[in-house]
């Protein structure tokens, strides 16, 4: 008779003295890793919390600040610049959402000057703006309001100095607009061909949120938000390889790999296979009323996941329990009970 594994940790809460000391011996990728699942089971949810506040983790801990500067920042911000040199509709901003930009960028400089002071720092000079970024080299000086003094505009010259990927709606006739945006590292969809849509537009194609009223209550919930308050919530899929481009516009690219990876040998799907979360911070701007909506994306490979025993156990679990509907809509089909037995070798078989 096959018995599933028992837990060998909790799936989340405090970092135990054994945990921290397993978290010392940890790259600094998986210590910082925001592990989203509190079960064995995932069902879509709004999940929003407050931002700022730290999360303790079997392997560290993450979200204590609104923006995470770490290892990968300046590869992910090269990776940045080349997708949009080949692709410049991956910054899209409609004309009326000029301020809520300028907006954006005041509020994000000063939010990085605030946590990295000793290398980052915006102040004025005359009539002038003038942000220094050491890890990066530049001193940009730039007219408040003003285009033309700053390279790529200001949400463009923004994406150059943060990892998240930026999207910007705009609150009328009783609904939100994803309005503008600059996104480079999306997970199967497109801003291009979202831009100007209404929130419940944007989210058509994800399976039950509509029937179990998900979206129109987040919609509601970000309709409320008073200036400069600040929520955060996660999401979560799978990626082959550490490719952070995965839109439609590119889909040949990272398909094709997508369907094969099932048929790969077992420690070479552990290294490919990635589970990709995305942390979003969801604030409400003071000055333009804009909703400022930033999402970062982080990767880990299963093989780095399997480091942390409780970590592995529960994403095998979610794996094997997540409803077929869901699964295919994440793109999970082809791979996820190859995953899922990798992730729990000792447990009952998972189902076809």
């Amino acid at each position: 008779m096959c018995v599933p594994q028992r837990d060998r940790d909790p799936g989340g809460g405090p970092v135990t003295t054994a945990a921290a000391r397993r978290s010392a011996a940890l790259s600094s990728r998986i210590a910082g890793f925001p592990f989203p699942f509190r079960a064995d089971t995932y069902r879509y949810s709004t999940n929003v919390e407050p931002a700022r506040v730290p999360v303790a983790t079997e392997a560290g801990g993450w979200g204590g600040g609104i923006l995470d500067i770490d290892g990968e920042y300046a590869a992910e911000l090269a990776e940045r610049e080349r997708i949009l040199a080949a692709d410049p509709t991956r910054l899209t901003v409609l004309p009326h959402m000029g301020p809520a930009c300028w907006d954006a960028l005041r509020t994000l400089l000063r939010e990085l000057a605030a946590q990295h002071p000793d290398v980052m720092e915006l102040r004025r000079d005359g009539d002038e703006l003038v942000w220094r970024n050491e890890l990066l080299g530049i001193e940009q000086r730039f007219r408040d309001g003003d285009d033309d003094t700053l390279p790529g505009g200001p949400l463009g010259f923004l994406g150059s100095q943060i990892q998240d990927d930026i999207v910007l709606l705009d609150q009328r006739e009783g609904s939100l607009w994803a309005d503008a945006g600059l996104v480079t590292f999306a997970a199967d969809w497109s801003l291009h061909f979202d831009v100007g849509m209404r929130f419940l537009e944007v989210h058509g194609p994800v399976p039950r949120v509509h029937e179990e009223g998900v979206i129109s209550r987040a919609e509601r919930f970000l309709m409320r938000l008073q200036p400069g308050q600040e929520y955060r919530r996660t999401n979560w899929t799978m990626s082959v390889d550490r490719r952070l481009d995965q839109s439609t516009e590119v889909y040949p690219l990272w398909g094709r790999d997508r369907r094969l990876i099932a048929e790969a040998p077992a420690d070479e799907l552990a290294e490919r296979l990635q589970l990709r979360v995305e942390v979003q911070h969801l604030i409400r701007l003071g000055a333009s009323g804009a909703v400022l909506f930033l999402i970062r994306t982080y990767l880990l490979s299963l093989a780095e996941l399997a480091q942390v025993p409780a970590w592995r156990t529960r994403f095998g679990r979610v794996l094997a329990e997540l409803p077929d509907d869901m699964a295919e809509y994440k793109g999970l089909t082809r791979f996820r009970r190859a995953a899922a037995d990798w992730l729990l070798p000792d447990s009952c078989p998972t189902p076809d």
